[in-house]
């Protein structure tokens, strides 16, 4: 067996006597139940208890909910997709995004999903009028269990001041994020159980169409793998996209909350993925997910953050086989190019190397998108793009096409090409790249998309 460090021993035994200390201070501990604000009461708010102390042996803690609207059906449901919201100095993204993820989801989709949304200001008008927004927007959605929204008192929360001012923070910058980990904590803990797996979003972004469908997909491919996993990550940015297991919310939710005033929460995130034994991180491109804030919930200031691999139109490629010449560098092959999991990265291609894409089915292609490199590095410098017919098998055992067209060439390391099928009318059964001019620089094939529809006219030949 290996050596264990110093510095995991360590890292154990300060997280198991934290949790021991958590337990003697909050063991038996009951929060008050407050009376809701006659504001409230006005607009038919409920108040309900939900325990922290649940099958399994976690942490007794008591935290008192609010449920403000909606009710989350008896049923699980497949995703849970949490988001927390406070009152902003400028803008409000909160209802565009609720739009957004509804939207861009078939009715089968948002009967297998159930938004969370904990409105975590403590002014009380604030909450009522986002309640109101809430109630006109999305009556059908709070009626079918699909959109539950939440409030969490303010006598519920530890103190958010006076804390350690770690990594030199001002103190009301330490105070904002350690009560948005705190809020992070109670959403989470009232989402467990609700789905089979939980999606953390922030109140300001806007989702890919059928976002769930693609989701649902990356999970089953990433289950077949039985390695273990922790987190998935369906865009690059904060916590947005992030997706966990629904048997380990109970974990998360303690995990922030005892470790809330230490650092920001897509810091501790990465550091509970580790405790669960997932070393790197597992990323899925394209982003699902954008980031439409143009300003910050923490004083108003300004944000541009925005992922650039972000898709809002999802192409989801025919089935198909991917062949490749180009020697591979690790992992990284070339079907991961083509179904939108990664990307291919291949060592120095030659004169005639290839990528080659054979359809199950024939098809008509109306599009082809092909982006190679990564900042500006690893282009594909001289290359073109073919369409073919006739399935072959080659000496090498691999499947190809008997006779290709060249319907373009890369130019800066992409191609793109629409209405294909206004020229090349008859049915393909490959695509593939091929490199014209050798380089010693190595490639990366980060996305092949590509669009079809089916023939419905007899075999014609191009002229």
């Amino acid at each position: 067996m290996g050596r264990i460090s110093k510095k995991n021993v360590l890292t154990v035994v300060l997280l198991i006597g934290a949790l021991f200390l958590l337990n003697f201070l909050f063991a038996g501990q009951s929060l008050s139940h407050n009376p809701i604000p006659k504001e409230l009461r006005l607009q038919a708010e409920r108040l309900v208890t939900e325990s922290w102390v649940e099958q399994g042996g976690f942490l007794p803690l008591n935290v008192s909910y609010q449920v403000l609207a909606g009710e989350p059906s008896t049923k699980q449901r497949y995703l849970s997709i949490g988001l927390s919201s406070v009152k902003r100095k400028k803008g409000s993204y909160l209802i565009p995004t609720l739009k957004s993820l509804f939207f861009q989801s078939s009715p089968e989709e948002r009967s297998s999903m159930v938004v969370v949304v904990l409105l975590a200001d403590f002014d009380v008008s604030w909450r009522v009028t986002t309640v109101m927004e809430i109630k006109t927007a999305f009556a059908l959605e709070l009626e079918q269990g699909q959109l539950v929204v939440l409030h969490v008192p303010q006598d519920q929360y530890p103190s958010v001041t006076g804390l350690k001012r770690n990594y030199n923070d001002a103190p009301d910058r330490v105070s904002f994020r350690s009560k948005q980990n705190l809020d992070y904590s109670f959403l989470i803990h009232y989402s467990a159980g609700l789905g089979r797996y939980y999606l953390q979003l922030e109140d300001d972004v806007s989702a890919a169409k059928n976002f769930l469908s693609t989701i649902r997909r990356c999970v089953a491919k990433q289950e077949a793998k039985q390695t273990t996993w922790a987190m998935l990550e369906f865009s690059v940015l904060g916590y947005i996209g992030k997706l966990y297991k629904s048997a380990h919310l109970p974990l998360l939710a303690r995990f922030l909350f005892l470790f809330y005033q230490e650092m920001p929460c897509d810091w501790l995130m990465f550091r509970f993925r580790e405790l669960l034994t997932q070393k790197e991180p597992i990323i899925f491109k394209p982003s699902l997910f954008q980031h439409i804030g143009t300003f910050s919930s923490f004083q108003g200031t300004y944000n541009k953050l925005k992922d650039e691999d972000f898709e809002e139109e999802l192409y989801i490629n025919p089935s198909a086989e991917v062949y490749s010449d180009m020697s591979t560098y690790k992992n990284q092959y070339p079907k991961l190019a083509w179904d939108g999991g990664g990307f291919f990265w291949g060592r120095s291609p030659e004169n005639g190397s290839y990528l080659t894409a054979v359809f199950a089915d024939p098809a008509v292609v109306t599009g082809i998108f092909v982006e190679t490199g990564s900042g500006g590095k690893d282009l594909l410098e001289s290359a073109q793009v073919e369409i073919g017919r006739d399935v072959i098998t080659t000496e090498k055992g691999e499947k190809s096409c008997k006779e290709f067209q060249s319907v373009g060439t890369l130019e800066n390391g992409r191609f793109e090409k629409r209405e294909m099928d206004k020229k090349y009318i008859s049915s393909s059964s490959c695509l593939r790249i091929k490199v014209t001019a050798g380089q010693k620089e190595w490639v990366i094939i980060n996305k092949i998309r590509i669009s079809t529809k089916l023939n419905t006219t007899p075999h014609q030949t191009e002229q």
